[in-house]
């Protein structure tokens, strides 16, 4: 049966390979990218029952429009796959003042999944990219009030949409699901070509978890769960997230950055 899914930077890298598996699958793909003749391009390699919505992620009014746009156009929607993500840039701090990587890879999906919730059904899925870089989460930093190295902010923010993931799941019993992905270590994307300077492995090593990761029934029963690519298993993300109170100062960290956005 061909299933509605919607995945955010799908323009080049890990994104785009995986939004064309699906594609080809016969399901229609609603794809995200920030730069509107990419995703244009990408759609038309795609192929398939493509529909674009362009937002640049680190805009949370861009995110607000992009969630306003789909509701508009959709009744429902199957799967939401939080692909898009940065690591290395010429501009790490946003015009708001906070670090990019927490704003793209840990914010915007995170108000972009609360804002599509009520498309998607009990028998859903929200696919979280996160990463083996992980680490414990400075609250202050995702606030904007203390600097990272690249690294840094990347694996904090990394933890930070793993723990949400977690939390999201608790609160959402019974459906849909909510899974963490690590895709694969240094897989041939074009954030780690420049941000570590390596080739890197096989694409396909991530896309196809991620398809895996939609709609196989390996995760039918994975809410809450952090699946990690580089062991083939479901396992225990970095131990900050088994720390109650480092989770809940992350989720009121979160909800206090987002609400000085809107």
């Amino acid at each position: 049966m061909s299933k509605t899914i919607l995945l955010t930077g799908a323009t080049d890298g890990i994104g785009k390979l995986t939004a064309s598996i699906l594609a080809a699958k016969g399901h229609k793909l609603l794809i995200h990218g920030r730069n509107p003749d990419k995703l244009k391009a990408a759609a038309a390699q795609i192929g398939g029952d493509t529909e674009s919505y362009v937002a640049d992620l680190s805009r949370m009014g861009d995110v607000e429009a992009m969630a306003t746009q789909i509701l508009e156009r959709h009744d429902h929607l199957d799967v939401l796959i939080n692909n898009a993500g940065v690591f290395k840039t010429s501009r790490p701090i946003t015009a708001d003042g906070l670090d990019v990587r927490f704003v793209v890879n840990t914010l915007a999906p995170y108000v972009l999944t609360r804002r599509l919730l009520g498309l998607i059904p009990k028998t859903g899925r929200i696919v979280n990219l996160s990463s083996a870089a992980q680490a414990g989460v400075n609250t202050e930093a995702m606030a904007g009030n203390i600097k990272l190295n690249d690294m840094n902010a990347y694996a904090q923010s990394k933890l930070a949409i793993t723990v949400w993931s977690q939390e999201l799941a608790k609160e959402l019993k019974g459906g849909p699901v909510v899974v963490a992905v690590n895709p694969g270590s240094l897989l041939a994307s074009k954030m780690v070509k420049e941000g570590f300077g390596v080739a890197g492995n096989d694409l396909r090593i991530g896309a196809d978890i991620l398809c895996k990761a939609a709609l196989d029934d390996l995760f039918a029963d994975a809410s809450g769960k952090y699946f990690d690519n580089d062991s083939g298993r479901f396992a225990p993300p970095h131990p900050s997230a088994n720390n109650a109170a480092h989770n809940k100062a992350i989720m009121k960290a979160m909800d206090q950055v987002i609400a000085t956005l809107s």
